[in-house]
């Protein structure tokens, strides 16, 4: 059957979630600098010759989000329902990426800026906005 509902393309899991990863590259990437205009801190006062770099909020959110892309070309191939087992791990996945800014950043840093662990968590939220709906909607609900 080619019904969507019974089948997933690998190339439209891969074209749309490259779409999207470089959607959310971009999107997160500027929030990025929009929060640091605004005075929220990517600089550790403990080692401020080492500031997170922009493009790397760029980088980072691509290759994250294509891992999230393989995740999901994987489990169209061998997962019984693709959509909701994808959905699920990166839902997991996106609470582990949050838990650094709270625990062990402040933990490395204790100068590390609230404002700046916020907000690095809301970056992951809208990075996860953005890839996770666009791949499981191309994935089959079972195969």
């Amino acid at each position: 059957m080619s019904d969507q509902s019974t089948t997933t393309k690998p190339a439209s899991v891969w074209k749309h979630g490259l779409v999207a990863a470089v959607a959310a590259s971009v999107v997160v990437t500027a929030l990025a600098y929009v929060a640091a205009q605004a005075g929220v801190s990517f600089v550790d006062p403990a080692k401020p010759e080492i500031p997170i770099p922009l493009l790397g909020f760029t980088q980072l959110t691509f290759v994250f989000s294509l891992i999230g892309v393989g995740l999901a070309a994987i489990f169209a191939r061998t997962a019984k329902r693709p959509r909701s087992t994808f959905v699920r791990t990166t839902v997991v996945l996106l609470v582990l990426s949050i838990v650094p800014d709270f625990v062990a950043i402040p933990k490395l840093s204790p100068d590390f800026d609230t404002a700046t662990a916020w907000t690095l968590a809301a970056l992951h939220v809208v990075a996860a906005a953005i890839v996770i709906p666009v791949l499981a909607s191309r994935l089959a609900e079972e195969r």
